[in-house]
């Protein structure tokens, strides 16, 4: 099984960073940038934190666990070196926010196209993750709809605009201005120092399984990557709608749905 094992490795996920790289240079042409955190690990939950933005994240990477609250990162850090200590490893989820997404990327036409399904699909794809949500995700199917919906604003100056954002940036598939934030849920990786029970499968017999080298907690490092995959669909997305020949063209299409979106507001 070893060919098996490195070839789903999460090391092959060091390309994917590589892409994402690309993607988000790309995408900060048209003023979008992308951020993560983590906001669990084991049992330590950190405060998810309201209304974040860009400069939130300055100084993310100086915490060891790429934590925001600082209480719940020494936290996790005790709670990783408890389970290295006892060979047990730690999962975690970890949150994805872009900021300047253009209304309209994406398409409600069908599951495909759907950015909600994509993006999805793109957190799934990274090894160990386990579930994956956009905005209020899970906890909304405890409410009402009208504790859920997020309702609709309008002033002449800064146009349309909504005080809550519990479908995390995307409707219908589509984005619709708002800052998109997804989250994953990853497991605790497998490789255990403690080994547990397994069979040798020439003989069917109880084995333990063998020891391997691994992370206690990969928590941290998944959501960079979580970053790049989310950042390659966005990038995607955004070639679909305004086209692929290059930046300066690119730009002028978008510059020109803009202007289209600004003269379609309520006349005074």
């Amino acid at each position: 099984m070893r060919s098996v094992l490195e070839r789903a490795s999460a090391r092959e996920t060091a390309a994917r960073v590589a892409v994402g790289a690309i993607a988000r240079k790309l995408l900060s042409e048209f003023g979008v940038s992308i951020f993560s955190h983590v906001t669990r690990i084991g049992p330590v939950a950190a405060d998810p934190g309201a209304g974040l933005a860009p400069d939130d994240f300055l100084k993310v990477d100086e915490s060891p666990v790429r934590c925001l609250d600082g209480k719940a990162a020494e936290a996790m850090t005790t709670a990783i070196d408890a389970a290295r200590k006892a060979g047990e490893s730690l999962g975690g989820i970890f949150e994805v926010i872009v900021f300047g997404l253009v209304p309209g990327l994406g398409s409600y036409a069908s599951g495909p196209e759907r950015l909600g399904g994509r993006i999805g699909g793109a957190l799934m794809s990274i090894p160990a993750i386990k579930g994956a949500e956009i905005g209020g995700g899970f906890s909304l199917s405890a409410l009402p709809g009208s504790g859920v919906h997020d309702e609709i604003f309008f002033d002449r100056q800064s146009g349309y605009s909504r005080s809550t954002n519990n479908a995390g940036g995307l409707e219908g598939g589509v984005t619709n201005g708002e800052p998109l934030i997804a989250r994953a849920a990853m497991k605790p990786i497998p490789t255990l120092t403690k080994p547990l029970k397994s069979v040798d499968v020439s003989t069917g017999k109880a084995e333990p399984a063998l020891k391997e080298r691994g992370d206690v907690c990969a928590v941290p490092a998944a959501a960079v990557v979580g970053e790049a995959m989310v950042a390659t669909v966005l990038a995607d997305a955004l070639l679909a709608k305004f086209g692929s020949d290059s930046v300066a063209d690119i730009r002028e299409s978008y510059l020109a749905y803009l202007r289209r979106l600004r003269g379609n507001w309520p006349k005074p």
